[in-house]
């Protein structure tokens, strides 16, 4: 938006405008795209401050306020010595998955990236677009821009550690009764939710379409995901990830001064977790805190205590994606050092490519 070239860089044959001056179809188009780019964003940022608006209506706001500001930093230290080897894991399982993709992704490389990534998921609405980033660099690094196997290593990367999460939440809901005596309606009907996504998911893999891109997809899951040299390593680095981040969730429980016992604390945390899922928010801000409250207060615990544990962990997270934004700084400063980069731009316009 910034760069006035770009709408002439971004079209095809015939630029854009007409011999006479005048602007073309097309050009009009290109010229909506960016309202209509700012839309969804301004929707998602809606939905989180109408959520959190909400809560703070319902609930005591001033002792969410208390617990946040009794924030303990030696508890955010822990969390960000956690999130070490947690961007590790996530940095292994890409590179994996790429590699039995046939891509090749350093390590150094694939941990700059996710630490990226993660920190653009946190500052940017829908939580999707520092993956759309780190598929897309990938995909155009070398020197065969294969952008189709990088965005879909993203894909199946990031669904290896969401199928983890999902049963360990489906379990997490199934133990609740054990944990609290109860059943509550909102309980049952999420635990019924997962189990009907996970069968769903099963009976798509089953049928194989035999061309297209879902056949291509199909493939891949077979060779990256479900291969038998394959799948221990996502099995086992999936579920090391989602281990950091309850333990990541616990932390910001004892952060702000929540005493809940570990083992009633633990069955909420992976379902507060998976809600961050739904792309409708900047970061999962709003619906993580609105499934708190609806869990905590399900089974009879402390609606502002799980609204606050929710906030902090948040904040840890963020906290802990900090370093992506030095990763930032410095593609920027490589990108405007290196005279290359104006080269490859040139032969990225139609006119540079004819």
């Amino acid at each position: 938006m910034g760069d006035p070239h770009s709408l002439h860089d971004s079209e095809g044959p015939g630029g854009s405008q007409t011999p006479g001056g005048s602007q073309t179809p097309r050009d009009s188009r290109e010229r909506r795209e960016p309202r209509r780019s700012v839309v969804p964003t301004l929707l998602r940022i809606g939905v989180s401050v109408a959520l959190l608006t909400l809560l703070a209506w319902q609930l005591d706001a001033s002792a969410v306020v208390d617990r946040l500001t009794g924030f303990d930093g030696r508890w955010a230290l822990l969390a960000v010595a956690i999130s070490l080897p947690q961007i590790g894991l996530l940095a292994y399982r890409w590179r994996f998955t790429a590699g039995r993709l046939g891509l090749d992704l350093p390590f150094g490389t694939a941990l700059r990236e996710y630490y990226l990534a993660i920190f653009l998921n946190q500052v940017l609405p829908g939580a999707v677009m520092g993956d759309v980033s780190r598929a897309w660099r990938h995909g155009r690094a070398g020197p065969e821009r294969r952008i189709g196997p990088a965005a879909r290593a993203v894909i199946l990367e990031r669904a290896s550690g969401q199928v983890v999460m999902g049963v360990v939440a489906a379990l997490s809901l199934a133990s609740l009764p054990l944990a609290f005596n109860v059943v509550p309606t909102p309980v049952a009907l999420a635990t019924l939710g997962v189990v009907i996504a996970v069968l769903a998911a099963l009976f798509a893999f089953r049928r194989r379409p035999r061309d297209g891109p879902l056949a291509i997809l199909g493939r891949d899951v077979r060779v990256a995901l479900l291969a038998r040299d394959a799948l221990p390593a996502q099995l086992i680095s999936s579920t090391l990830v989602v281990g950091t981040y309850l333990a990541t969730y616990v932390v910001a429980a004892r952060a702000v001064g929540v005493s809940t016992p570990l083992w009633t604390l633990l069955p909420l945390v992976a379902p507060v977790l998976l809600s961050m899922l739904i792309p409708t928010t900047v970061a999962g801000w709003g619906v993580r805190e609105a499934t708190a409250a609806a869990l905590w207060g399900a089974v009879g615990l402390t609606v502002v205590d799980g609204v606050a544990i929710s906030a902090a962990y948040g904040i840890l997270v963020l906290v802990s994606s900090l370093p992506g934004a030095f990763v930032l700084l410095a593609t920027r400063k490589d990108r405007e050092g290196d005279p290359s980069s104006e080269r490859t731009r040139e032969l990225d316009r139609p006119e540079g490519r004819g």
